[in-house]
């Protein structure tokens, strides 16, 4: 009876578990032996709820099994391909009302023109097509700027600004490399590298080179090199409740650049024959600039109140409705100007202290505090801002002390002459800006803004910048207008009024130059259009001159007001993979011989693009530049200033580049052969009296980033 009893009892565990591992099934909604039952609303149709179960099918094969073998394989490691779309970038001006990333840009649109002497919408003339050297702007392109101005800016474009940094958001760590070379002639070269150390923070660096030997120089005087280091290191944190963000960095800069004088030769294109650019004697071989400078920065912001997004784009942007931020800026900038030669060929008007050498120096200290509260008033939608109302209110604290020297014969305490550095000039003041910003947005298609920035403190006091602003956008084939206006008046600057230097003295007392400056702006983006209208009413404009056919550059100042008109006008033609883009820009001005600038401008580039082999997308074409003549404007050594010297008009022919560039994977490339058109048209072409430009010129320039 007992052994009866154990095989009754191991019937029924039988009996239970195989009712325990039975697959249960509504056949009105999923039979796996009858497919054509299928109801794709049911609840257990969800791939989380699906039956797990094997269903007995054919033998695999060895092929089939060793593949399913290696799909197993495959989905055991991480399958994400990291790419630019991993990249988020933003910067300053753009957190400036709402947080902001956009995807960073890794297109070639503008690739071969790495120079920002050569920006197709912003041109220069410099000393030399070189990287490096004193540069300003080809066309009308007045500063918006008010307050404290020391006025040296021929090698701004070539200083890292705080302005300038671009903040990122990275899933991945990425290196960013880029080099552009025309031989030792120009080499430039940029590092960047960012990542996020958590979700929430984001750390990064930059360093660029530039080095020169120039076109027109002697390869073995050192002294005519450039040699410009700049870097920066950079963070952005914003917390988890997106409500504090934090913007900082740590510039430096140190930028070499020579100032020759001009070759001898000043009619070097009309010489007969064939001649060597880099044996051209110049007037000051061991001569240069050295400007350097050092700063932090760190602005914080923190929104109060209630938080809202929008989220119309593939970029979500955060908009509080009550902000206050907090700005600290400490920077020293040292000016340098070191004159290793003796001025045999006249290059400076006079000498004040030492007749074969000069240590002219300025060093500048500013302090800057800013203290900012944002209000909005908005209406609730996850779509766009409409019906918004937004009042700016800020403080700036600007504090600056400066101290000027020169090399001066001193006798010493035992009775000898020693030449060293004397301190001639200093000072320390401070300026107190009020600022404000009122507008309204009525949709995301009509906004109207003011703002005003008034100095009422200080030094400056007075300066003020009030600007107003209408934007009217209509559907992407009406496009859209800005009409845009603004008044201004900024104090004379520091070396146009008191400045001492072994070879310019200056003790001037000048009126503010006030500028007013109308615009009308209509872009149509389905069109590829743009097109620009400006008007400027200039009065007590300052500007440099010289006695007729000297290099006695003095500020001076014009008493009658000056009328400018500026016309710009963008359009991009295409035609299947051929591309036309043009810009042309006609200004035009009572005061031509004052405000030395050409009246037409004009930038074309011709190009084909297309894909080889599904991976490699390359553009190749031509470009070319061109203005009309102008009274080309000389350079004061040792000033620092562009100045109306000489009237000299020289003749103006079309500069072309041909080029060819490239995609593959995360690397662009291009190769172009600069002012390929040297001889067709002329020999040569100035920009600034007796400093002629460069030759034709091989260029070549890689930018590679990759993952970690």
């Amino acid at each position: 009876m007992p052994h009866s009893l154990k095989y009754l009892l191991l019937l029924l565990i039988c009996f239970t578990a195989q009712q325990a591992l039975a697959q249960q099934y509504n056949p009105q909604r999923y039979d796996p032996n009858n497919p054509n039952r299928f109801d794709p609303n049911s609840q257990y149709n969800d791939p989380r709820r699906r039956d797990t179960a094997r269903v007995a099918g054919r033998e695999l094969t060895g092929d089939a099994l060793l593949d399913t073998l290696r799909k197993r394989e495959q989905r055991a490691h991480d399958s994400v391909i990291f790419t630019s779309k991993f990249i988020r970038v933003t910067t300053e001006a753009l957190l400036k009302d709402s947080t902001q990333l956009f995807p960073v840009d890794t297109t070639l649109a503008n690739f071969e023109n790495y120079s920002p002497l050569f920006q197709p919408r912003s041109p220069k003339i410099s000393l030399s097509a070189t990287m490096g050297l004193a540069q300003r702007s080809l066309l009308f392109e007045p500063p918006k700027t008010i307050g404290f101005d020391v006025g040296l800016h021929a090698l701004d474009i070539y200083m890292l600004t705080p302005q300038d940094i671009k903040y990122y958001d990275s899933r991945v760590p990425v290196t960013w490399l880029s080099l552009y070379t025309a031989g030792s002639a120009e080499q430039y070269f940029k590092a960047l590298h960012t990542q996020n150390i958590n979700p929430n923070l984001n750390i990064g660096l930059n360093l660029n080179f530039v080095g020169s030997r120039g076109f027109y120089a002697s390869n073995r005087v050192l002294g005519q090199n450039v040699s410009n280091v700049n870097g920066s290191f950079f963070s952005r944190y914003e917390s988890k409740n997106k409500r504090y963000n934090l913007l900082g960095n740590i510039i430096f800069n140190n930028i070499k650049s020579p100032e020759t004088g001009s070759i001898l030769n000043e009619d070097i294109y009309g010489k007969t024959g064939t001649f060597d650019p880099t044996t051209e004697a110049v007037r000051l071989p061991n001569t240069f600039e050295n400007w350097k400078s050092a700063g932090i920065y760190l602005k914080q912001s923190y929104f109060i109140g209630r938080i809202d997004t929008t989220t119309r784009t593939d970029n979500a942007n955060v908009l509080p409705t009550q902000r206050v931020t907090y700005t600290l800026h400490y920077n020293t900038t040292k000016f340098d100007f070191l004159q290793n030669d003796v001025d045999t060929y006249h290059v400076f008007p006079d000498y004040y202290f030492s007749s074969n050498r000069s240590r002219d120096s300025l060093t500048l200290k500013h302090l800057m505090n800013d203290f900012g509260y944002s209000f909005y008033l908005r209406g609730k939608s996850n779509q766009y801002v409409k019906n918004e109302f937004k009042l700016d209110l800020g403080l700036t604290q600007d504090i600056y002390s400066y101290s000027q020297h020169v090399s001066d014969t001193v006798v010493n305490e035992y009775g000898y002459k020693q030449r060293m550095a004397s301190q001639k000039l200093d000072g320390s003041f401070q300026n107190i800006t009020v600022k404000g910003k009122l507008s309204y947005r009525f949709s995301d298609r009509v906004n109207l803004e003011g703002n005003v920035n008034q100095i009422v403190v200080g030094r400056n006091f007075g300066d003020f910048l009030y600007d107003a602003k209408l934007l009217l956008a209509g559907s992407n084939k009406a496009g859209r207008v800005i009409l845009n206006a603004y008044v201004q008046s900024s104090s004379p600057s520091l070396v146009a009024t008191r400045w001492i230097s072994n070879h310019y003295i200056f003790n001037n007392s000048f009126a503010n130059q006030k500028t007013t400056s109308f615009s009308f702006n209509y872009i149509n983006e389905a069109l590829q259009l743009d097109l620009k209208a400006e008007y400027f009413l200039i009065t007590d404009y300052l500007y440099y001159q010289s006695q007729p056919g000297g290099v006695d550059a003095h500020p001076v100042q014009l008493s009658t007001p000056i009328n400018l008109l500026k016309v710009s006008l963008g359009k991009n033609l295409t035609w299947r993979n051929l591309h036309f883009d043009n810009f042309i820009v006609y200004e035009k001005t009572d005061y031509q011989n004052t405000l030395r600038i050409p009246e037409v401008y004009t930038y074309s580039s011709l190009y084909y693009n297309t894909f080889l082999f599904r991976v490699l997308h390359l553009s190749g074409g031509v470009n070319v530049r061109y203005n009309t003549s102008y009274l080309a404007p000389s350079y004061a050594v040792g000033l620092g200033q562009f100045y109306n010297g000489a009237d000299v008009k020289f003749a103006s022919f079309p500069v072309g580049t041909v080029f060819v560039k490239g995609t593959i994977k995360n690397t662009n490339l291009f190769v172009a052969y600069d002012y390929a058109n040297q001889n067709l048209f002329s020999n040569g072409y100035y920009t600034v009296n007796r400093y002629p430009q460069q030759q034709a010129a091989l260029k070549f320039g890689v930018s590679w980033f990759f993952f970690q």
